[in-house]
């Protein structure tokens, strides 16, 4: 019989509950109506302009399906504009809108609160080794996923 308190499977969990849970509490200290999956969208879509929803979805890490979900609150609160493709008429492009951008812009540095909320219990050694481990733990298991990242933009 396992112990649930050493299963790498339910510890992952474990965090990604705690994660989400931080995410959410820092988004409602700061006033902003937001989930991590919308912030990593706007992010994505600021560094990225004009990709279409299957595209981002690979670049999040996120299920094809439910990303439309995802893209109609963001346009329903104003932070992404949706415009018809200058090279395909039919397809439909995302853009930041300005007040996306300056949601994005309050949020980050919550966002960093966040991140240090995670780990500020390390070291900065501790730290250093936790981030490598779970990237290399992440990497090695990407095409395991139901929504493995995708790192390239559609040319």
């Amino acid at each position: 019989m396992s112990d649930l308190e050493t299963m790498p499977g339910h510890l992952i969990r474990r965090l990604q509950q705690i994660s989400v849970a931080r995410f959410t509490s820092r988004m409602t200290e700061a006033g902003i109506d937001l989930t991590a999956v919308q912030y990593a969208a706007l992010l994505t879509l600021r560094d990225h302009p004009g990709l279409d929803q299957q595209t981002l979805a690979g670049m999040i890490a996120y299920d094809r399906v439910t990303i439309g979900g995802v893209i109609d609150r963001l346009v329903q609160k104003g932070l992404v504009d949706r415009e018809v493709s200058p090279a395909d008429r039919r397809a439909r492009v995302l853009m930041l809108s300005d007040q996306g951008r300056s949601v994005l812009d309050a949020a980050s540095p919550w966002v960093d609160k966040v991140q240090d909320d995670l780990i500020c219990h390390l070291t900065a050694e501790e730290r250093d080794i936790f981030l490598t481990i779970l990237q290399k733990t992440t990497q090695a298991g990407n095409e395991m996923s139901r929504a493995p990242l995708r790192r390239t933009v559609k040319a």
